[in-house]
C-alpha cells in the first residue's frame, strides 16, 4: 500500500480501532448472542426510546397525574418513581413498560431472567445516569456490566 491509500493517523485515532481496520465482531458476539433477531443486543435507539417512554410515564402519568406532585418543585420524585418502576417491573417481568413497547428486555448473561439483586444494582446505577452513559463494544453500559446483565431484543 502506498501512502495515498493508507488512512491518515488522525483518521484512525479519531475513528477508533474499527476505522484502523481492526475487526471487533458484532455487539454481543463475545457474549455468545446472535447478531440479529431475537436475543441479539438491543440497539441505542430502542434503549433510548424505552427510557424516554418510561420517563414520561413516571413524570407525567404517575408523579403529576396520580401523586399530584409538581416535578419542578420536587425533582427527586420522578427519579424515585422510575426506580420503583424498574424494581417492580424489571424485577418481576424482566422489562418495563417502555421496554415492552420497544421490544426489548433485560437478561442475565446466560440468557435467562436477571435475578433481583442484579436488577437492584442496575437500577441504582441507572438512576445515577453517568454509568449508563459509558458503553463498551457490546453496547452494555457500566450499569449492565456491574449487574452482569445485557439488554436484548425480544
Amino acid at each position: 500500500m502506498n501512502s495515498r491509500q493508507q488512512p491518515r493517523w488522525t483518521q484512525t485515532w479519531l475513528g477508533g480501532v474499527r476505522s484502523a481496520g481492526v475487526d471487533l465482531g458484532y455487539p454481543g458476539e463475545r457474549l455468545g448472542l446472535p447478531q440479529e433477531g431475537s436475543g441479539s443486543v438491543a440497539g441505542f435507539g430502542r434503549r433510548i426510546g424505552a427510557l424516554v417512554i418510561d420517563w414520561l410515564i413516571c413524570t407525567w402519568a404517575i408523579t403529576q397525574g396520580l401523586l399530584r406532585i409538581d416535578p419542578t418543585h420536587q425533582s427527586w420524585v420522578p427519579v424515585a418513581v422510575l426506580a420503583a418502576e424498574y424494581l417492580l417491573l424489571a424485577g418481576t417481568m424482566g422489562m418495563t413498560f417502555g421496554m415492552r413497547l420497544t421490544g426489548i428486555r433485560i437478561a442475565a448473561l446466560n440468557g435467562g431472567r436477571a435475578p433481583f439483586p442484579s436488577i437492584l444494582v442496575r437500577t441504582v446505577l441507572l438512576c445515577l445516569a453517568v454509568p449508563a452513559l459509558i458503553w463498551d463494544r457490546d453496547q452494555r453500559g457500566l450499569h449492565d456490566r456491574a449487574a452482569a446483565t445485557v439488554v436484548v431484543r425480544m
